[in-house]
């Protein structure tokens, strides 16, 4: 018991670390060139580019702009695509940015309360020793094999699905 709950630890560790990279590289570019987040060209913001290439084995295999969360009205939004080679085993990750940490925290709420399943892990999101968000991975109520993380920094939101062990 002792060495699945460290080996889960550590995936959970590194998956922060990477999301608390992506959302700081995010929020630093907003600051280094002001107003990038107003264009809409999927190649020219800052936000997508700051998505990485690969996590772990899962590589970017697509990218686009999105409207799914077009009503809580992000500066730009993103539906990232990341794979292994098998289509059962993609992990779906919605990012989007808004102009005020109180809609991202919003929206935030908003994907959260829409989650049903056991609560794998949750926690604040730490950038420098400071609380910037927080995150929660739930199960997926109808399939334990599936899971949804959602996590917040400051302005920026993402929400991870797929496979329970990918998204851990």
């Amino acid at each position: 018991m002792p060495n699945t709950r460290s080996s889960s630890h550590r995936k959970l560790f590194i998956v922060i670390i990477a999301a608390v990279a992506i959302i700081a590289l995010s929020m630093m570019s907003a600051f280094v060139w002001p107003g990038w987040a107003l264009s809409k060209q999927v190649d020219a913001t800052e936000l997508l580019k700051a998505m990485p290439d690969s996590v772990l084995n899962y590589a970017r295999t697509k990218a686009d702009a999105s409207e799914t969360w077009k009503s809580a009205s992000p500066l730009e939004e993103y539906t990232v695509t990341y794979g292994t080679g098998a289509k059962s085993g993609n992990i779906t990750v919605i990012v989007g940015q808004w102009s005020a940490s109180d809609s991202a925290k919003t929206q935030y709420d908003s994907l959260t309360g829409n989650l049903s399943g056991k609560t794998l892990y949750s926690g604040a999101v730490k950038v420098q020793g400071n609380e910037t968000g927080e995150y929660v991975i739930k199960e997926n109520a109808e399939n334990p094999k599936f899971a949804t993380a959602v996590w917040y920094n400051d302005t920026v939101v993402f929400q991870a699905t797929g496979p329970a062990s990918g998204i851990e």
